[in-house]
This record gives structure tokens, sequence and C-alpha cells, in this order.
């Protein structure tokens, strides 16, 4: 049998209700150039009567708070900066359905029986520019109740959790709640926007990395020896945020072969929220790029000769300063901008989905079963972390980090830790 994804219709969705015109200015963090980009993802759910129709209906309603979802983006001519133009045109939304169950294509887990492009929305070209909407929507129904949930959302608009916001909100309309749970707050202009920030210029020259992708899945149980370890050694607990890093980055290392005395990076993005209370009083409303990427440094002879729970001390130690480093950024106190990133083969970009909220959201027929995310950039050695599918329990850490000569040693390497 051959599966296949028939899209019936498409079109824009405005607000229910009249929602203010306005242009609304970016925060410096929004406006960062290599930012610039959709995030793809796509969510899977074992039941939903009639989910087109029914999400199409709550993201209406959910677009009268948080209107700027249903904005376009355009460069300011006087000033140059990115800003959002809102004037309730609506986000793309497509109703697709599928010749086939869930149960068929094994629940979309790797590797995906129907390919991303046909659960994703397409826009045509001649209506819109595509990476001037916030948001983009795809509903597949499957012939056994079940839907999939094709998402692409722009980074400049809003980070992971900002995203994960907006669909807890259409969720809560969906299950006939009268409003969102959350209140909305814009508030782009409470981000610090440090004196020394070089204003953003077009994007640098990316280099194609040509890295191949790979999937390693690790029990609970697995996970958890790494803990242990890491506690009998130093006393202290780690996190499987703290124990996936180390594991990734020492595999790619150790694959890869760099010259011992060689500088290697990798880099994380953390949110800010909770650092930012007093500036930002409904931070937790907040839906906004709101991060500080940070980057921990090493020689690759340290990191390829150390036992596994020295590196996770390295990753935490990184973490552990965010803070300083943060209201240091904040107030302009850095030479270099941390924000200006450079991808090159000896830096490593992580990726953590497992904290975001996109695993519970429910629009009344209960919680996705899968999430699989795709961002995956040729410029980029990447890893995302993330969980495997339900019932199953445990990490799944997906990689475009190595290219082709290094893979098969890349995975045997990753596969000590399992």
């Amino acid at each position: 049998m051959v599966f296949s994804v028939t899209r019936k219709s498409s079109g824009f969705v405005a607000p229910a209700e009249p929602t203010p015109t306005e242009i609304l200015p970016l925060s410096i963090i929004d406006r960062i150039k290599g930012l610039r980009y959709m995030v793809q993802s796509i969510h899977v759910f074992k039941r939903g009567e009639k989910a087109a129709k029914t999400i199409k209906e709550a993201m209406s309603k959910a677009l009268v708070p948080y209107y700027p979802f249903a904005g376009r983006f355009f460069n300011d001519p006087e000033d140059g900066e990115l800003k959002l133009a809102c004037r309730g045109e609506g986000p793309w939304f497509v109703e697709a359905v599928a010749n086939c169950s869930l149960e068929d294509v094994r629940f979309l887990d790797l590797p995906m029986m129907i390919s991303k492009e046909e659960l994703l929305p397409v826009i045509p070209q001649d209506l819109e520019e595509p990476i001037n909407l916030p948001f983009m929507m795809q509903v597949t129904e499957f012939t056994c109740g079940g839907f999939v949930m094709g998402l692409l959302s722009l980074h400049s608009f809003a980070d992971g959790l900002g995203a994960a916001q907006f669909l807890h909100a259409v969720g809560d309309i969906a299950r006939g709640l009268p409003k969102p749970i959350i209140n909305p707050t814009w508030d782009r202009d409470l981000i610090p926007n440090p004196p020394k920030l070089r204003q953003p210029g077009p994007l640098p020259a990316f280099p194609d990395l040509k890295n191949e992708y790979t999937t390693i899945d690790f029990s609970a149980e697995s996970i958890l020896q790494v803990k242990e370890d890491f506690y009998h050694s130093t006393g202290k607990h780690c996190s499987t945020f703290d124990a996936s890093v180390a594991m990734v980055w020492q595999a790619r290392i150790r694959a890869i072969g760099f010259e011992t005395k060689e500088l290697v990076h990798v880099c994380f993005f953390a949110s800010t929220r909770h650092l930012l209370a007093d500036v930002l009083p409904k931070a937790s409303e907040y839906y906004g790029n709101c991060f500080y990427p940070v980057t921990v440094t090493a020689t690759a002879g340290r990191l390829a000769e150390s036992n596994l729970a020295d590196v996770v001390r390295i990753v935490r130690d990184a973490k552990s300063a965010l803070p300083k480093e943060f209201a240091k950024w904040a107030v302009g106190d850095f030479k270099e901008d941390p924000y200006e990133l450079t991808f090159n083969y000896n830096s490593l970009f992580v990726s953590d989905w497992t904290r975001l909220g996109f695993r519970e959201v429910d629009y009344g027929w209960g919680k996705p079963v899968n999430v699989i995310p795709f961002a995956y950039y040729d410029f980029m050695a990447m890893a995302i972390i993330g969980t495997v599918p339900v019932p199953k329990q445990g990490t799944r850490i997906m990689t475009q980090c190595v290219k082709k000569d290094h893979l098969e040693e890349f995975e045997q390497e990753m596969r000590r830790f399992k």
C-alpha cells in the first residue's frame, strides 16, 4: 500500500473578533538575523473527532488575545528594523486527509513512512512570503480517527516555550474553556537592549557542513545509570539534559578525531525568563524569544580522554554561570556579542525539546503520542534532545552533527552509553 496525504482546503484563519491594528516592535533577540527561519515539527495524536474543524475554530478564538500571531513581518523603511504589522490577516491553515491509519505508519515513529513534506503546511508563493508569517499549521486526519499536526513557527516571533504557549491556548478553547488559561503579554520593549550590541546586519555566509542524520534512543535505565555514576563521582545530581549533552559531545569529539589542543564548543540556548522577574513582571505570560546562548569550550583532548562524569561537570559548570553571564550581557559588559554565533565543524549546537510544553498540549482527546522536531540546517552541527514515542519511556537524541566519514564511529561511540 502506498501511503499518501491529500490536502483538501487551505486559507488564512482570522481572529474571531476585531483585534488592534498596530505596528509592534521586536526585541533585540527577536531581531537576530540567525533566527529568521521556520522551526518545523510534527505532532501525532491518537484520537481527534473532526480535529481540523475543531482546532481551526479554537485557533480563531485564541487569536483574539494572541492577535500578534495573525500579523505579518516587514522591514520598516524608516529605521530598517524588523517589525510586526497587526491587521488581523491570520496564520495559514491547511486541512488534509491521509489514506491510512496511524497504526499503518507506526504513529510516524522514525524512520517516517510518510514524508514530512506531506504533513507540513505549504503556502502558495503567490499569496504570501512564508517568512513573513509567524505561524502556519496543517491538520491531517487519518482513517483511524487520529490526526497529525504539522507546524511551521517563525523563530523570530517566538521561542519554543512561546510557540507551545500558543498551542496550549488553542487547546484550552478546543476543550471548551471560554478563554486561554494564560493571558499573553507582548512586552518586547522590556527585554534588555545592551548599548554595545551592533545593529543587525546582513546574514553572514553559512557553511555547508554536509552532516549526516542519525537517531539513537536511550532507555530510562541507561540515563539513570549515567546520573548515578555522576553522583557517585561528585556527590551531586545531574539532569537528563546534562547527561545527554555530555554523551553526544564526547562521542562526537572522539568520532571526528580533532587535534588534541584544538578548542571545541557546545552551545545550547537557556531560557532567561526566570532571570528577568524584576524587569519582565509577566515573564510566565511572555512568548517572545527569551534565551541566552550558553557556550561551553574545552580542548578536544580533554573531552576525548575524560570519563563521562567529568564532561557532565564541564556542562554543569557552564550552566551555573548563566545568571552572572546574562546579567553582564544585559548591561553591555561583554567584549563579543554572545548571540553572534559561528557555525564551524568544531561547534555543536544542542536543542532540548523535552521541557517546552509540546508534549502536554491537549485539544480534548489527550496529549500527543509522538512529537518530532526538524530543527536541522546544513550550516550547523545539531543535536536535539527529545523523548521516545508513547508508551515507551526514554530519551531520543536526534542528530545531524557528523560527516559521512565519521558517522559509523559516532554511532558506535553513542552506543557505548546504552
